[in-house]
């Protein structure tokens, strides 16, 4: 695993309701004076494997690497905080959150919320189906079925406005959503690709990817908006590991493969 020299702290956040608590953590005199602090709290996500998750009491994975590597690029620290995923946005808003690394993908509803670094991920959809499924081989043959995925994302959204008569079950960890789909509670999960390709290849042969590669998006680093010179400083963080083969050692550690 790639090491960062970048220290960091790590806050769970139980749910929506201690947010509202910490709204006054985003901003700081610094901030208003448009410099950049020394200290920025960092949302994240526990279960979004192989991009961040908790191993041996420790949060791991793609985007963890990658987002201590542009703190170490800039020179900031990180306070990072664990929360469900559908609190992340919101947090973003409250000024609980500074910025936010989940696989969070960029959509024109979230732009109006929070602001984007550049993108640093090209992902899309997959479809999971237990593996003696014969009968769905893609996104046409889950019309009318029961389709897990995660609360709060835009797989849910896409399964809303993309498959007629069909029934999203949304559920707060990734975990829960392919339990079902193995138990034989939902007829396929819909999530995106590197997650469910991961699950799958790591957890044995209950399920089975079909179907193609569907609504191909861009992950991105969420930041709170008002920040122009973070989003700057982001930015130019992205571009410097890009170009000096930081951002290809952290891919390879992660997908065992070089960026296409």
């Amino acid at each position: 695993m790639l090491k960062q020299g970048r220290k960091w702290l790590i806050a769970g956040v139980a749910g929506i309701g201690l947010i509202s608590l910490l709204g006054a953590c985003g901003s700081d005199d610094s901030e208003a004076s448009g410099e950049l602090k020394d200290t920025y709290t960092v949302a994240t996500d526990s279960s979004f494997v192989p991009f961040e998750f908790e191993e041996d009491g420790e949060y791991v994975g793609f985007d963890i690497d990658l987002i201590n590597a542009v703190a170490d690029e800039v020179g900031f620290d990180i306070e990072l905080e664990v929360t469900n995923f559908d609190g992340i946005i919101p947090g973003l808003q409250t000024g609980s959150f500074d910025m936010a690394v989940a696989g969070i993908g960029i959509t024109d509803e979230r732009k109006k919320k929070i602001d984007y670094s550049d993108p640093y991920y090209e992902s899309g959809l997959a479809i999971g189906v237990a593996a003696d499924n014969e009968s769905i081989n893609g996104l046409g043959d889950l019309e009318g079925k029961s389709i897990a995925t995660r609360l709060g994302s835009t797989s849910a959204d896409f399964i809303k406005s993309s498959i007629d008569d069909a029934d999203p079950q949304q559920y707060e960890q990734l975990d829960q959503a392919y339990l079902s789909v193995e138990n034989g509670r939902d007829d396929a999960v819909l999530y995106d690709a590197p997650n469910v390709n991961y699950y799958i290849q790591t957890t044995g042969d209950d399920l089975k990817v079909v179907g193609d590669l569907y609504q191909a998006e861009d992950y991105a680093i969420a930041i709170s908006e008002g920040q122009e010179k973070l989003v700057t400083a982001v930015n130019d963080a992205l571009e410097t590991i890009k170009e000096n083969g930081t951002y290809d050692e952290i891919y390879e550690e992660w997908f065992g493969k070089s960026p296409e």
